[in-house]
Parts: structure tokens; sequence; C-alpha cells
């Protein structure tokens, strides 16, 4: 029975995913523009920061969507199909689970922070244009 209850929810999985990744690119909104220096001093400041993430989780694709909203240049690991770094996320996060955002301080603290609206609060915080 557990076979099949898998194999129901993964047909369901295939089914879904290209219309979650279409919507997602349909829907995507405009980046905000900065100048020059202004962007630089962004893309920077995004060097320390990188998202966990599973490709078609409605979640990631809300935070996603966030990410190019505020233009931001943040590295993106798949956590779902790389077994590197779904290690490193249950290693450095505790747990996997997605989408989540490690932060590095000048320090070379980490920081991981989990839930998605925790995470564009975070980014709309340290880089919406005042």
């Amino acid at each position: 029975m557990r076979v099949v209850v898998r194999l129901f929810f993964r047909s369901i999985r295939l089914i879904v995913t290209p219309f979650l990744l279409l919507t997602e690119k349909l829907s995507t909104p405009t980046p905000i523009k900065r100048d020059p220096s202004a962007q630089l001093e962004v893309d920077q400041a995004c060097q320390q920061l990188v998202m966990y993430q599973f490709l078609a989780c409605p979640f990631c694709i809300k935070v996603r969507k966030e990410i190019a909203r505020l233009n931001l240049n943040i590295e993106k690991r798949d956590a779902q199909h790389n077994a590197a770094h779904r290690a490193e996320l249950e290693a450095g996060g505790g747990r996997v689970k997605v989408p989540c955002l490690r932060i590095e301080n000048e320090h070379k603290e980490v920081r991981w922070l989990y839930e998605s609206n925790d995470i564009m609060a975070y980014l709309q915080q340290q880089f919406e244009p005042k």
C-alpha cells in the first residue's frame, strides 16, 4: 500500500511540476532598477547568501520570485537532486527543509534561515530600496 501511495504522489508531482515552473516563469515580476554602483554593492552583499531549494516547491518558487523582483544574484543550490547540497543543508541547518537561506556574515559566522516568509522579510529588509 505504501508503494502505491508513493507512486500516486510521484505521478501527481510529475504532472504538476511543469505547470508550476511555467507559472513561475510567466508571473515573475520585473526586477527593480538600481544605478550600477548600487547594484554592484548589492551583488557583493549577495555573495554571502546561498538559497537551498527544490525546483518545484511552491514556497521556493515564492522566494525565487522575490529574489527576482529585488534583482538579487543569490546562488541557488538544488537540495533535492544534488546529494552534496542536501548533505550541506542537513549538516549546517540541522534538517532538510526548503527553502533555506544560508547567511554568512563578515566574521564567517553562518546563520540558516528557514521559512519562505522569514526569508522574504530578511531580503526585503536588507535589499529593498529606501
